[in-house]
């Protein structure tokens, strides 16, 4: 994989501060400077030390990571929203599992993203998802095509830079059209529910009453912490259960899985500098 940048700045740079400046991580760099990759200043072939000048163009070379032979291939489609050289976003179906694993090996996201990789005769056959959810989540997925997007987009995910925009279908009526709930989420050992709890991990969701019925209401949610079921945790914490969420109380008279779709994703492309934004329509049902 090759990608260039123009350095824009107005001092002198060395190329591992103007990397990192992108969103490059300490590892991936070290991978590059040990062997695994190229920088070139002006086209021509420098030292990972040397310093950058205004306006120069930096182009890094990474060697195309080989498909993981344990990841099955599947030719179950997917539904692609968006994609560069970079990047898929995949409109993931309700039901459709993110990655495999014990119960699913087969016909997941990460599945059907391998077989799309090795179809194309890609190079990079080892897609990252960055985004993940819920197997009867529907919505956007964010995938990275190959380890430098993945590694340059990192430190916006740990540091909750990515808008993440759901829509949601809840039991219930509110008073107010927004609220933010502040509530740590803890995991309980041989449990498949989080729970609210004081020893938790730091979990903030905010969200905007949409529309609202005598007994229901469609909220805007978006996440500001990437927990585990954070959203289905947070909105039965407070008396809002999803509609057909069976695991935290939910109605399940008319659906038996949580209405809930990832309907927006923006990020900062770090090889383009410019935002990304991408949204899709709940399904018609």
């Amino acid at each position: 994989m090759e990608n260039t940048w123009q350095y824009q700045g107005t001092e002198p740079i060395k190329i591992k501060k103007y990397l990192q400046s992108l969103g490059m991580g300490h590892r991936l760099f070290n991978d590059l400077k040990n062997g695994q990759g190229e920088f070139l200043v002006d086209h021509r072939q420098v030292r990972p030390t040397t310093k950058i000048l205004p306006n120069q163009p930096l182009t890094v070379i990474a060697q195309p990571e080989p498909r993981d032979q344990a990841v099955k291939l599947s030719d179950q489609p997917l539904d692609i929203a968006y994609e560069d050289d970079n990047w898929l976003v995949i409109n993931k179906p309700a039901g459709v599992t993110s990655i495999p694993g014990p119960s699913v090996d087969n016909g997941t996201i990460l599945n059907r993203a391998v077989n799309y990789l090795v179809q194309q005769g890609s190079p990079d056959q080892r897609p990252h998802l960055i985004t993940r959810l819920d197997r009867y989540t529907g919505g956007l997925l964010l995938i990275a095509k190959h380890h430098v997007a993945s590694s340059m987009i990192s430190q916006q995910v740990q540091q909750h830079k990515m808008l993440k925009e759901y829509t949601a279908f809840v039991s219930g009526t509110f008073n107010d059209d927004h609220g933010i709930i502040n509530r740590p989420i803890a995991r309980r050992e041989g449990q498949a529910q989080r729970v609210i709890a004081e020893d938790g991990q730091k979990a903030v969701t905010e969200y905007w009453v949409e529309e609202q019925k005598a007994n229901w209401a469609k909220l805007r949610v978006q996440l500001h912490t990437g927990r585990t079921h954070q959203i289905r945790v947070h909105m039965a914490a407070i008396g809002h259960p999803l509609i057909g969420d069976h695991l935290y109380g939910g109605d399940t008279s008319r659906y038996q899985h949580q209405r809930l779709w990832a309907t927006k994703i923006s990020f900062q492309d770090p090889f383009t500098l410019t935002q990304r934004t991408f949204t899709c329509p709940i399904p018609q049902e």
